[in-house]
């Protein structure tokens, strides 16, 4: 098959019209149409449905659609692989992690890797959802298990836990729980147990709920949490890293805790040696060695 056919075949499945495929390509329409045809010919299929608001794809298009999109990925990577240099870390630079803790825990600290690679492009992508690494969805993610997909290289950065915290007003005005039945008597602020989350999360949040919460309001993510509680609006669960760039926060119940939820960092094997993985592996955990030690030097005073 000739490529620049196959080529503007997968700007038309992509954009789902002939007009916005040229405009991507700088062609016109009628050329696109033109290629498309004689790429159905050469085929002796057809790869589009034609209706008035667009082009679908029918079973045969599905399938080549599905081929051109991997020898995309498999051209991003090999763009990825020859760009890195291995004297200095620049260009783009897809990262994965869950919405809390990137807003939590990650985001907060990016201005220090600017600052050190400041040609490095971050796609910061803040999903619950677990992209899939091999297939190129993004280069590196920070994630709350361990990865169970092929074909990655995983290191556990830290353990993290779900603990209680509330602001300091809220318990001047409402109290401070002396036991976990005295839960029932304050605000829970947490995310559903039905949401996707880890399940050390939702254990602790169904032992709580155990204790007829007189109110709830729950949250898909622990962003939503935090601002909750520092607007005084109950008892959050949430996990122990946000204390440290929120002191003022006051833990509820210290021996309740939910057990340890590993972070790990992977990428896919075949970026072993990019020097943007490595620029953004070797950052994490230092901050991660400052964390753990200002954590450390917090329980000790």
């Amino acid at each position: 098959m000739d490529w620049d056919k196959l080529r503007i075949f997968h700007a038309v499945a992509d954009a789902g019209s002939l007009t916005h495929a040229g405009e991507t390509l700088h062609l016109s329409q009628s050329a696109v149409s033109r290629q498309i045809r004689a790429l159905e010919e050469s085929l002796n299929a057809t790869l589009f449905h034609r209706h008035a608001r667009g082009l679908i794809l029918t079973e045969q298009g599905e399938l080549l659609f599905d081929a051109t999109n991997s020898m995309y990925r498999r051209l991003d990577t090999a763009e990825a692989r020859i760009r890195d240099s291995k004297e200095e870390a620049f260009g783009d630079l897809r990262v994965t992690t869950t919405t809390g803790f990137g807003t939590l825990w990650l985001a907060p600290r990016l201005p220090a890797l600017y600052e050190k690679y400041p040609e490095l492009n971050i796609d910061l992508m803040l999903e619950e959802r677990v992209l899939d690494l091999p297939m190129r969805e993004a280069d590196v993610a920070i994630r709350m298990k361990e990865p169970s997909q092929a074909d990655l290289i995983r290191r556990k950065l830290m353990s993290v836990r779900m603990r209680l915290y509330a602001s300091p007003e809220y318990l001047e005005e409402h109290g401070t729980p002396q036991t976990m039945p005295d839960i029932s008597r304050h605000r829970l602020i947490c995310q559903n147990t039905s949401s996707f989350q880890v399940s050390a999360g939702v254990s602790l949040v169904d032992e709580l709920l155990t204790y007829d919460v007189q109110s709830l309001l729950t949250v898909n993510n622990y962003y939503g949490v935090l601002q909750a509680v520092r607007n005084n609006l109950g008892i959050g669960v949430m996990p122990d890293y946000v204390t440290q760039d929120f002191p003022k926060l006051v833990r509820v119940l210290p021996d309740v805790q939910s057990n340890e939820v590993p972070v790990f960092l992977a990428y896919p094997e075949e970026l072993r040696n990019s020097a943007r993985i490595s620029a953004f592996r070797d950052f994490v955990m230092e901050e991660i060695i400052a964390y753990r030690r200002k954590h450390r030097e917090e329980a000790e005073a």
